[in-house]
């Protein structure tokens, strides 16, 4: 008898990826079984740059090392890096989710003013005390405001101090306040802007004209922070007068290298999970993102007011350095430069952002403090420190268009870091960031 019973069937088996290890589809890179610097390499290699730079200022400065290098130039380092921590949180806003702020160096000002307000009077009542101290008669609390209300707000024509300053002698209500002045600002701000769903180039200006009439406000006299005299002294803190500036240049160096490596580490693990999925997809396509139920005003402004935190926290440690500000730091300008730098250095990379931040300032000082040579053609010569700003401007042009990477993008080369082939779809609006890197993952 015939057996007709039919062959049994092989056994089902689901394709592998190329790669991978398990049966079916490939999953995202969010999802693989890897730690969060085994994904973002990048946070480490960042971290050992930092550290080797650090370890080198030290040795080579003139309060620990070998003083082969000034105390000014530790400054200007200090400062690049606090430069370059604002520039990180321009990235998150602009590279990440696609919002061109054009106002957030005015959060970093606002920082510095905080901060100064409470070094400017902590260091006049010190000198105001001690002058006092000769008198036969021991000085009251009232005769104590009055002689720093003189020595403050005498160059602006006053001698009260204003309700401004109530805080002023505390330095940890100030230190508050470096924190919840910039975000209040960018809440109210964000909030009126997000809910009415103003984008692209009118939030820009939106943004720039909140800029501009908080510069112009400051401006005056009357405003209660010195007007066009802005604060000054603040590289001398107070309790610390028989410090030298050596040693403070290396303290501000360290704590804004400090600064500078927290706020990469926190921001590089926001945005390598869900969350950052979310920012990047808003930056493709808003309305397909609010389509499939996310609260996209949310999510901008909670970034919005973050990034304007840590440009706060990054003013505050940069004009110690510096030792003053004035309303001209708020200008509309310097908001864009920080998107230049961000442009140049490679939107949508973390550590883009921070070349781009680290190597225009430092070439800014190159050029503009009068150590790059002039070049004589005979019938005209170019001095770098007028010419500066217009061969900047010229690189940003230059950037964003033949170059929409920038700096980062050569690392993407190091990487073999190439585009796949999506059969002709467009990986999104904004080719500077790293989308496809997103695309393969």
């Amino acid at each position: 008898m015939t057996d007709t019973t039919p062959p049994a069937a092989p056994p089902f088996t689901l394709p592998k990826y190329p790669g991978g290890t398990g049966a079916g589809p490939r999953p995202s890179a969010a999802l693989t079984p890897k730690g969060f610097l085994a994904r973002n390499p990048s946070v480490l290699w960042f971290l050992l740059a930092l550290a080797v730079l650090t370890v080198a200022v030290t040795i080579l400065s003139p309060a620990f090392g070998m003083g082969s290098m000034s105390t000014s130039f530790v400054k200007t380092l200090g400062k690049t890096l606090c430069l370059c921590l604002a520039a990180l949180a321009m990235d998150i806003v602009w590279g990440y989710t696609g919002i061109l702020s054009l106002g957030h160096m005015a959060f970093f000002a606002l920082g510095g003013y905080m901060i100064g307000q409470w070094l400017m009077y902590a260091r006049t009542e010190e000198i105001v005390v001690q002058s006092l101290a000769t008198s036969p008669i021991p000085a009251t609390a009232q005769e104590i405001a009055q002689g720093v209300g003189t020595q403050i707000f005498g160059v602006v024509g006053g001698s009260d101090i204003p309700l401004i300053w109530s805080f002023a002698h505390s330095l940890p209500a100030q230190l508050a306040l470096v924190v919840l002045v910039p975000g209040l600002l960018a809440f109210l701000f964000g909030w009126l802007a997000f809910r009415s769903r103003v984008t692209g180039v009118y939030l820009s200006i939106l943004t720039q004209a909140m800029t501009l009439a908080l510069s112009l406000y400051l401006f005056q006299n009357d405003s209660g922070l010195r007007g066009n005299n802005g604060l000054s002294g603040l590289q001398n803190l107070p309790g610390l007068a028989e410090t030298s500036q050596d040693l403070l240049s290396i303290w501000f160096f360290w704590a804004s290298a400090a600064a500078l490596a927290l706020a990469y580490i926190l921001l590089a693990w926001a945005i390598s999970g869900k969350f950052g999925s979310v920012l990047r997809a808003i930056r493709d396509d808003e309305a397909r993102v609010r389509f499939l139920g996310y609260p996209v005003e949310g999510y901008k402004l909670f970034v919005f007011v973050i990034t304007a935190v840590i440009c706060g926290l990054a003013g505050a440690l940069y004009y110690p350095q510096a030792g003053i500000i004035n309303p001209a730091e708020l200008a509309p300008i310097a908001s864009i430069y920080l998107a230049v730098w961000v442009a140049i250095g490679g939107r949508g990379r973390l550590y883009g952002s921070v070349i781009g931040a680290a190597f225009v300032s430092l070439l800014s000082s190159w050029f503009t403090g009068g150590r790059a040579p002039s070049i004589p053609l005979g019938f005209y010569t170019i001095d770098w420190v007028d010419w500066w700003q217009v061969l900047l401007g010229l690189s940003f042009v230059g950037v964003t268009l033949w170059a929409p990477k920038g700096i980062g993008g050569l690392f993407d080369r190091f990487r073999g870091l190439r585009t796949p082939d999506r059969k002709g779809a467009p990986l999104g609006p904004d080719e500077g960031s790293l989308q496809e890197q997103e695309a393969v993952e």
